[in-house]
């Protein structure tokens, strides 16, 4: 486990390994998005696979005390001093509650234990209803880049 924060709603807020008991459940929560959402983000079970075959990939699952809420990934590498929110998802049920700012919260706690990190990078979809007002909202700025037709946008450490 990373570190803790609380929510809005009093639950303690924590980034935990998945394991072997944990990883379906994890899974299971790309099916609660709406099927907007589901263009926006991989499913998690494609993330967690990807993730095993990348030495750079660093994943969390999101919990709100003991109840599983979200997924987070992160390109992770010092050598380059490179840093990438390569998937952020929270649940249908619990988004709006305050898990993916407390998530991002923690993830920059992480980053600042990381060689080198002076910014953490993301990107998004710019369609309708898409997280480009969350990542404001976060302090991320867009660098005026596109990648695969995504919008890259920076968060100063």
């Amino acid at each position: 486990m990373i570190d803790r924060q609380e929510n809005d709603h009093n639950d303690e807020v924590a980034l935990r390994e998945i394991t072997s008991e944990t990883v379906v459940q994890i899974c299971k929560l790309s099916n609660t998005l709406s099927e907007q959402q589901q263009k926006m983000v991989a499913p998690n079970g494609i993330s967690i696979a990807q993730a095993h075959f990348s030495d750079k990939a660093w994943f969390r699952a999101i919990y709100a005390g003991e109840t599983a809420v979200g997924f987070i990934m992160l390109y992770d590498d010092p050598e380059e001093a490179e840093y990438f929110l390569w998937r952020l998802m929270i649940a249908g049920p619990y988004q709006g509650k305050g898990y993916g700012r407390k998530a991002i919260e923690l993830l920059v706690e992480y980053l600042r234990t990381r060689p080198g990190a002076k910014e953490l990078s993301a990107s998004y979809v710019p369609i309708e209803g898409g997280p480009e007002g969350f990542y404001r909202r976060m302090g991320f700025e867009p660098t005026g880049e596109v990648r695969d037709g995504e919008i890259v946008v920076e968060l100063p450490l």
